[in-house]
């Protein structure tokens, strides 16, 4: 089935902007996309049209949200500030970049993992888990996994999670598990609390400071006000701005603007 898409929509930035592990280029043009036990084969046709794999039905109701078509980017980009010269070339770069609405419980374990660790070896973690405890998906295209459930995620030894090349993280993760399978509506129960409320919920958990906790929010419960910052953007804060937080101007967006920011100074090194 072929849809349209009429807005900023770039499939390879989408999967290499940080925001998800588990979405891939399976061969040139073509792109797999996991959500649940949903799998989505998309590709680029021509001009706004995309061949996807899935029915009208189940493009409408699960695909179109998980990439925020409802949100119009290019729309946002069109408001920055021309006198920011820096986000103006950051902004054209990165176009076709969306803010994807993830699951809750995917993120935070996959911003748990994603501690000092590059994005291939976030990849190769999370796949390795998924094959551990996940259930089986057949496509026509392949076999896949969906990404553990709590209770699956629980039933791993400390031993089981570190054979995933979790090192230190696999503790917090083991732990993290017990919790929600303990507890399993906690994070429905705190996905729609305010912004510095529901931060501070998920600092809670083990290992998860202000980054992670910022990341499952913004991708996990699409907090887009939230704008995470790591050592690219301290980089390009610190560069560009003379240490002052660019972020707060942007409000509801800033976490839009965030990903903008983040692969323009990821995927350049830093080029000015």
């Amino acid at each position: 089935m072929n849809v349209l898409i009429r807005d900023d929509f770039d499939l390879n930035k989408m999967i290499n902007s940080g925001q998800c592990f588990r979405a891939v280029e399976i061969s040139p043009g073509k792109f797999r996309f996991i959500s649940g036990r949903h799998v989505l084969y998309i590709s680029h046709v021509k001009g706004i049209h995309y061949a996807v794999s899935c029915s009208k039905y189940v493009w409408n109701h699960v695909w179109k949200p998980y990439f925020d078509l409802s949100f119009d980017y290019a729309s946002l980009r069109n408001q920055i500030p021309a006198k920011d010269s820096f986000l103006t070339k950051a902004t054209g770069y990165s176009k076709g970049i969306r803010i994807l609405r993830q699951d809750p419980w995917e993120m935070l374990i996959t911003f748990i993992i994603s501690q000092r660790k590059s994005i291939p070896a976030i990849r190769s973690s999370v796949e390795k888990l998924c094959g551990k405890a996940g259930q089986k998906i057949e496509t026509p295209c392949e076999s896949l996994y969906t990404f553990p459930t709590p209770q699956a995620l629980a039933s791993l030894s400390l031993k089981d999670l570190k054979d995933c090349s979790l090192g230190y993280r696999a503790s917090y993760i083991y732990e993290t598990a017990h919790i929600i399978r303990k507890n399993p509506h906690l994070l429905t129960e705190i996905k729609d609390l305010p912004d510095e409320e529901l931060i501070e919920k998920l600092m809670e958990f083990p290992g998860v400071g202000i980054k992670v906790a910022d990341c499952t929010a913004l991708f996990g419960c699409h907090r887009t006000a939230l704008a995470p910052i790591d050592v690219w953007i301290q980089r390009v804060i610190d560069t560009c701005y003379d240490g002052n937080n660019p972020f707060p101007a942007y409000g509801k967006e800033a976490g839009i603007i965030q990903q903008y920011l983040f692969y323009y100074a990821q995927t350049t090194k830093m080029r000015m």
